[in-house]
């Protein structure tokens, strides 16, 4: 059987890698140069199966307000005329309640675990490396009040046996020494022991070099124009290059997915969200962190990558923009400054920015729709990083006609468009 893959970021390679693991004809098409170059290229570098949460939460809407009066503010809105910006927006809204929240998270859960399990067992496999680091996920409040509002976190948590430890200032540095000489600045944190973190570009590019040695083409370099179909099945996939067939299409192509899907009647709820982040050389390693660091305060991840710190943030709706501003980095650097002073140079840090693409609950749509061969993978949000694995997996699963490992009920496409059986969810995007 012949698989064909849009997009080869990090989902859509490890959806490549695995179908092609299970004897599938594959080919990747992208119109980058080489895999990996666009939201995959330079992430927070979390995999956080325990860090796994929707935005959309109760309190949201007002936390939403205080952000963007903050100097160094988590949330950057830039209004325009798009509709679907605001249908978005009033979608993600309708998730802030603790019902949805509970419901949302648990889903997302299930999936970032068991790709966390698929990536152990890949790097088992393979032995892939990607500067990748198994110490945990320290999540630092820098308020009283930011420590005390954990307990629905707390609850989903032990509801899915995730382990968790709540830590004061002094059990903290044991995990996170360079954070003695600022411990004044936070009164505790949850750490997450079974994540780990890791260069995703790294691994993209190494998955496809694994992929192609199974026989997975990757055709670079081409535009998507539009998609066939006759009947309820898609017949081939449209490029500047020609078109393209097979007997099964994947659409991995992370917050451009809606714009070709919708030639076909699709109506896809993914968004961009417009993330920054600044990759800093290490010049004191005594100083750097030794795993992820996320400020809660400020929604900034600091991540050590080797000989690199990578700092990645800010959720800025703006469309499509790919222009760097200097004030999401000015908030980066003092992000890592204040909590990891002398550690790098962040003069000599590269900035980059990616368009994350976000649903309105906030977990992926992964699987099949109402065309027979054609799949979605996309929608991963933050957590595309964490996911890929487990997605991947499930996906190649699925394309084989193999009952994936996990439920896969309420994780595609048909939870949004089918409106009586979410009512009671709230995730009727069409309303």
């Amino acid at each position: 059987m012949h698989v064909l893959v849009l997009g080869s970021g990090v989902i859509g390679t490890t959806v490549a890698y695995y179908a092609a693991r299970d004897g599938h004809e594959v080919t990747v098409l992208d119109r980058q140069p080489a895999p990996g170059l666009e939201t995959s290229f330079a992430n927070a570098g979390e995999v956080s199966p325990g860090y796994s949460a929707p935005w959309a939460a109760p309190g949201v809407p007002l936390k939403a307000i205080k952000w963007l009066l903050m100097r160094h503010r988590p949330l950057v809105i830039k209004p325009t005329l798009d509709p679907a910006m605001w249908r978005w927006a009033l979608a993600m809204l309708r998730n802030c309640t603790t019902a949805r929240y509970h419901t949302n998270k648990a889903r997302m859960l299930r999936l970032a675990e068991y790709s966390r399990d698929c990536l152990k067992e890949l790097r088992a496999q393979t032995g892939i490396a990607y500067d990748h680091r198994t110490l945990g996920t320290l999540q630092l409040f820098r308020s009283q009040k930011q420590l005390d509002g954990l307990g629905e976190d707390v609850a989903v948590l032990e509801a899915f046996g995730v382990p968790y430890e709540v830590l004061d200032r002094e059990a903290i540095l044991a995990h996170e020494p360079a954070l003695a000489r600022v411990k004044h600045k936070f009164v505790g944190a949850l750490r997450l022991p079974g994540d780990e973190t890791g260069d995703c570009f790294a691994f993209t590019e190494s998955v496809a070099k694994l992929a192609e040695q199974h026989g997975t083409r990757f055709r670079f370099g081409l535009n998507i124009v539009g998609i066939d179909k006759a009947g309820d099945r898609i017949t081939g996939v449209r490029t500047d290059f020609g078109t393209v067939t097979a007997d099964k299409y994947v659409v991995a192509l992370g917050s451009y997915s809606p714009k070709l899907l919708s030639l076909i009647g699709i109506d896809l709820p993914v968004y961009p969200v417009k993330g920054f982040s600044i990759t800093v050389p290490i010049t004191d390693p005594s100083r750097a962190p030794e795993s992820t660091v996320m400020d809660e305060t400020h929604k900034v991840a600091v991540t050590r990558l080797g000989n690199r710190i990578r700092v990645g943030g800010t959720a800025q709706l703006s469309g499509y923009d790919l222009t760097l501003s200097p004030a999401r980095r000015a908030t980066l650097e003092h992000v890592v400054t204040d909590l990891f002073p002398g550690s790098g140079d962040v003069r000599k840090a590269t900035f980059w920015t990616g368009l994350r693409p976000m649903t309105p609950d906030g977990t992926p749509i992964v699987g099949s729709t109402r065309y027979p061969n054609l799949y979605i993978s996309t929608g991963h949000g933050t957590l595309g990083w964490t996911m890929a694995a487990g997605t991947g997996r499930v996906i190649a699963d699925l394309v084989t006609g193999r009952k994936p490992e996990i439920a896969m009920n309420d994780l595609g496409i048909d939870r949004y468009e089918r409106p009586s059986s979410t009512r009671e969810a709230g995730l009727q995007w069409s309303s």
